[in-house]
This record gives C-alpha cells, structure tokens and sequence, in this order.
C-alpha cells in the first residue's frame, strides 16, 4: 500500500517540517535494520510525503553511522517513488557563497567505509549511474527555488558534490584538491542515498545548503562547528520553503524518471539463481521482475 510518493529526507539542521499536517509517527522495520528515526507521515501542499531526519531527530548519527540502506528502504515500502534530500555543505567556490543554495547534478565519492547497494548475497546488479541526479525532479526543484524571493541568496543549478568520510572537516590541502577536480560543493551522506535510491527505482535530487567555505578560502576562517550551527538555523528556513512549493509542483505533475525503472537491465543473475533467503531479502526491489 503506497503511504506516500514523495520522500524528505532532512539533514544537518532541519530536523522537522513545520507545514506538515495530519502528521502520523511510524516505525518501519526493514532487513537492513532500523532507519534513522522513526518516519514521519503527513500532509504538504495537498500531497502525503513521508519525512526522516537523517541523523535522527536529536542529531546523534555521525555521517558513517548512518543507516542508508534502511532509509531508502524505509522510504520505498512506504511507497516514495521521489526523494528529495537537504544536506548542509560547505563551498568549494568563491561564487557560491555561504546560505546559498545548490541543486548540483554530479558527485564525487570520497567515502571510505559506507555500504551503498542492496545488492550481494548471490545477486548482482550493476545501474547506470552516469547522471546520479533525476534531472526532471532536479529541474522542479530549481524552479521552485527560482520562484522564492531569498534575498542575498543565489541559485546555482548544476555542479558537483563532493561526499567524503568525515566527521572531521577537510584539510587544506584536500580542500585545494577537491577544488582542482572541479569540485562546488563538499559533504559526507548524499552519495550514498543517491546510489541506494536508484537501486531502489526512487528518483533522487539534492537541496544542497551551503554553510561555509570549508577551509580553502584565504579571506575567511576555517569552518567551525559555530560557523556551521549559525548558517544552519537560516537555511533551514529556507529550505522549508523550498520543499513546500517544490512538493506542491512535484504533486501536480509528477513526472515519469529513468529511475523508475533502473532495475531493467542492471540485474545480471538469473533470479531463479538467486538464494530464496536473498530473494526473500530483496523482494521489494524485485517484484515487478519475478515472473
């Protein structure tokens, strides 16, 4: 039974959303363990959306502590065929400055220690993930931030994530680095959601906040943990906005993505080859291809 088919996910500082009504608290058990917080399903702009903090509500998850395969599951058997993830970043551009906001459509995988497939176990699939963002749900998000008013705060649409280990921040030498990769943003927990969602055939697209420069910028100080905490209480205002109206166009017209269907061609063992107790595992993602 679908409970929702759009899917929050909040992260550093957005914890909540407010414009939720006829709000339901929901545990949701899943092979993978339990997600980070209990879901919270609700009303937003006329649609059911399903809302998990993604450090839990309280903040107490580090970024290699995080449960992503229970989370993405956790959102698909509620029915989410879209997600649409808020992360605190810092900037690797001097153009974008801090409380900006980034809908990028690439990253790169610095994480060293993070589980991001469902799959093993005597089933192998391989998706294509050449293009990690929907760019249809990436395109109403834009335009959603695009139709706010924010004064003194710019939209960049496009661009790079960086996703590294943490929890430490970067040094400056990797900060130089990352910005000589083309880097425009730097954070720990989107790639692996990223990869976990198309997997589970949920179109995926990033609401990246950025907080600071992270250390490279020589006319500003390194980031500090009050840096960040400051700029993430106004951004998660903004991102609250954002969110709302950008449900409210995504429930309109919600669009047909290639994640829809990322599955087709990627599972290359024969299911009838497959381990029941894996099959059994997986069968939320497999159903639509058991015959």
């Amino acid at each position: 039974m679908t409970e929702a088919r759009i899917g929050i996910i909040g992260g550093s500082g957005l914890y909540k959303m407010d414009a939720l009504k006829d709000v339901q608290e929901v545990q949701v058990d899943t092979p993978f363990g339990s997600p980070s917080d209990a879901l919270i399903l609700g009303t937003l702009e006329g649609a059911r959306v399903a809302f998990l903090a993604r450090h839990g509500r309280y903040h107490h998850l580090m970024p290699s502590e995080l449960p992503f395969r229970a989370n993405i599951y956790a959102m698909k058997k509620l029915g989410v065929e879209y997600i649409i993830s808020a992360s605190a970043v810092g900037s690797l551009k001097a153009e974008v400055k801090p409380l900006d906001l980034v809908v990028p459509d690439q990253f790169i995988d610095r994480t060293k220690n993070r589980v991001s497939t469902f799959f093993g176990g005597g089933i192998v699939a391989h998706v294509g993930f050449g293009d990690p963002i929907c760019s249809k749900l990436a395109g109403i998000l834009a335009e959603a931030i695009a139709s706010l008013d924010f004064p003194n705060v710019t939209l960049h649409r496009g661009g790079t994530y960086v996703c590294m280990e943490g929890p430490a921040f970067s040094t400056k030498a990797e900060s130089h680095l990352y910005r000589s990769w083309g880097g425009t943003v730097i954070g720990m927990t989107n790639l692996p959601e990223a990869k976990l969602a198309r997997e589970a055939e949920i179109a995926y697209a990033t609401l990246a906040l950025a907080t600071d420069y992270d250390c490279w910028h020589p006319e500003h100080d390194s980031v500090t943990v009050e840096m960040v905490i400051a700029n993430l209480q106004a951004n998660a205002s903004n991102a609250q906005k954002v969110i709302q109206e950008t449900v409210r166009r995504l429930h309109e017209n919600p669009p047909k993505s290639e994640a829809h269907s990322a599955l087709k061609h990627a599972i290359l063992t024969p299911l009838d080859r497959v381990p029941a107790a894996t099959k059994e595992k997986l069968s939320l993602l497999l159903q639509k291809y058991v015959r």
